[in-house]
């Protein structure tokens, strides 16, 4: 194709993309975590640009930070697809079978929560013996919060029997345990996990594993569109284009989802 032809075709595409309606995209990276607005949608440009080709319709990103806000969108279904950090938000709209999972993020497939604790002591095989101690987890809204919790229920452990405290940042959560103000501190940041255990920090319990960082589609959307957004998702890492929207966006790639594991998270986190 000559230039000519090339600009007329790049042109046409553009005009039937922007004469389409948009497709709403909705993005929340978590709460424990720092960065502003701009940043996230600009890591997440280049792979909404690759999504709106294979759809030839543009796509709308919102970045969502408060998960509130992300659950009243949901709930309303405001968004056509939206790529969720903590799970149990994701699930809690798969559940109510208004959205339906597209695909997980790859390497965060086995999320696990791992109880920090000052003193060495062996894993906590008998829950009983945390009756009356003090744990510090991320923001309660977390998914790392939420896991805690699912952790200490299936342990037999009543609420109102230990001290839960917050404190916003998963990288905060050593020093309360550091300085006494926590018996236990619950964090899935591998990258804080081995920070505690290098300076001789102990580890007392690890959860299950958990996908976390989920891409849904609403489930209003025809079954072309689904799998259209489905199949270009999966396929980012097959080329030049997808592999650098996928280091953009700080991410090695996609992979398929689990019905049954889903169901099973859903269950645990007690949904």
């Amino acid at each position: 194709m000559n230039t000519l032809g090339r600009l007329l075709a790049g042109g046409l595409w553009f005009f039937g993309a922007a004469s389409a309606q948009a497709l709403e995209l909705g993005i929340t990276e978590g709460v424990t975590y720092r960065a502003t607005d701009k940043e996230i949608e600009a890591r997440f440009a280049p792979i909404a640009e690759l999504l709106g080709k294979a759809l030839k319709q543009p796509v709308h990103i919102q970045v969502l930070g408060g998960y509130n806000t992300m659950r009243e969108r949901l709930r309303e279904q405001q968004l056509d697809v939206a790529f969720i950090h903590p799970a149990h938000v994701a699930l809690e709209a798969v559940k109510a079978g208004t959205y339906r999972t597209l695909a997980w993020t790859a390497g965060f497939t086995e999320y696990r929560v791992t109880f920090l604790c000052k003193q060495p002591q062996p894993p906590i095989a008998d829950w009983t013996t945390v009756a009356g101690k003090s744990f510090v987890t991320p923001d309660p809204d977390s998914i790392t919060a939420v896991m805690t919790r699912a952790m200490l229920r299936k342990g037999g452990v009543k609420s109102e029997s230990i001290k839960m405290q917050n404190t916003r940042y998963q990288d905060a959560v050593p020093f309360y345990v550091e300085n006494g103000f926590a018996n236990f501190g619950a964090t899935a940041a591998k990258s804080v996990v081995k920070s505690w255990t290098d300076k001789g920090g102990q580890t007392c319990a690890e959860s299950g594993p958990v996908p976390i960082k989920h891409w849904i589609a609403a489930s209003r959307l025809d079954a072309a569109t689904t799998a259209s957004l489905r199949e270009a998702l999966l396929g980012l890492t097959q080329s030049d284009a997808g592999r650098k929207a996928l280091a953009a966006a700080n991410y090695s790639g996609f992979v398929a989802s689990s019905d049954e594991t889903e169901r099973s998270v859903i269950g645990w986190l007690g949904l």
